[in-house]
């Protein structure tokens, strides 16, 4: 058998073949890891989403048991999804023509009037609806309502509230629900004794509570109003107060509980700390819970002010003023229900 011979490049066609398949892998590899770091990104103003499993804030899959605060498993959500367009999670729809509002929060089988012939007028304009625009809202308005939430992602129920309101470009400005009460006096204390924030208002100086919003020891969150209350066994009024929740559609409205509290949690980007979050709420990203303003960690600035509070501004999660983060703290322990409207 002839041996194999192994020579070198002896000419300059021979070199510069060589030189040009190095710089095709060369570029090729470039271009995977810029596809590889892109993808975990998301809106860099919101990076309230903990990915590091080193912190004692990780986000738990299973149910905590009675003597673990669940600290160790699920990230808290406040940030778009990494590779996600943000206008899809908003659920703004771009092509709607309608210029009318609903009036009412819910619309489902029974209800009538001008907010249900808005919504067949904006469903009509995006494609789900053919019927009669009659002001009554019936199997077919039903129908239609569910077929524009299965084709955006929407939970279905058939039912017209926020979310689908929001999508069809027919929900009211939020600004105008958001309700800002007078700053307390400096030392002023809610009825348990915690020092009041700038944003918040204790006993008969709250907003009263919603309707329909339970009953018993609990937090009760409106999200058109960007408002929290913590509310004893008697249905008593202990503390209200102004937050920056979701931007997105990733607020689900139910009662819930707290499963999860971390003292200090990190953002999914690592540029942030997130103080005392207290989590209510698991989703295929992450969870969404309560916390402090986030933190800066290059130089321990806020994301916000408390002035800002009452505005929507995370990917998920309620940003609180520190003095309310700290009530909070002390007054949701695991268990406790968190009513969302």
């Amino acid at each position: 058998m002839t041996p194999v011979r192994f020579t070198t490049m002896q000419t300059p066609q021979h070199r510069n073949l060589l030189i040009a398949g190095v710089g095709v892998v060369a570029a090729v590899i470039v271009v995977i890891a810029a596809i590889s770091g892109g993808s975990g990104t998301g809106a860099s103003g919101s990076p309230d989403v903990d990915a590091s499993p080193s912190v004692a804030s990780t986000i738990a899959i299973a149910p905590p048991t009675a003597t673990d605060t669940g600290a160790t498993t699920t990230t808290p959500v406040d940030s778009a999804p990494p590779g996600t367009d943000a206008s899809d999670l908003v659920g703004e729809d771009s092509s709607s023509s309608t210029s009318c509002v609903m009036t009412e929060r819910s619309l489902g089988g029974g209800s009538t009037g001008d907010s249900v012939t808005c919504l067949q007028t904006a469903l009509a304009a995006a494609g789900y609806y053919t019927g009669p625009i009659s002001g009554v809202y019936d199997n077919a308005t039903s129908a239609a309502v569910k077929k524009l939430q299965t084709d955006r992602d929407l939970f279905v129920d058939g039912l017209a509230g926020r979310e689908t309101g929001l999508s069809l470009g027919i929900w009211p400005d939020e600004q105008s629900m958001v309700i800002r009460t007078p700053a307390p006096a400096p030392g002023a204390v809610d009825s348990m004794g915690y020092l009041l924030s700038s944003v918040a208002s204790t006993g008969a100086g709250a907003p009263p509570l919603p309707a329909n919003s339970g009953s018993g020891r609990r937090i009760v969150y409106e999200r058109m109003g960007q408002r929290v209350w913590a509310v004893d066994e008697n249905n008593n009024i202990i503390r209200s107060w102004l937050v920056s929740g979701s931007k997105y559609n990733n607020e689900t409205p139910g009662t819930h509980e707290v499963y999860s509290r971390s003292d200090m949690s990190t953002a999914w980007n690592g540029r942030a700390y997130l103080p005392k979050m207290v989590r209510w709420l698991k989703t295929d990203i992450g969870a969404i819970g309560f916390h402090a303003i986030p933190i800066h960690k290059s130089d321990n600035t806020p994301y916000q002010t408390d002035a800002e509070l009452g505005t929507r501004l995370s990917g998920g999660c309620q940003r609180q003023a520190n003095l309310d983060a700290d009530f909070m703290w002390d007054f949701a322990q695991i268990g406790t229900p968190v009513v969302v409207l």
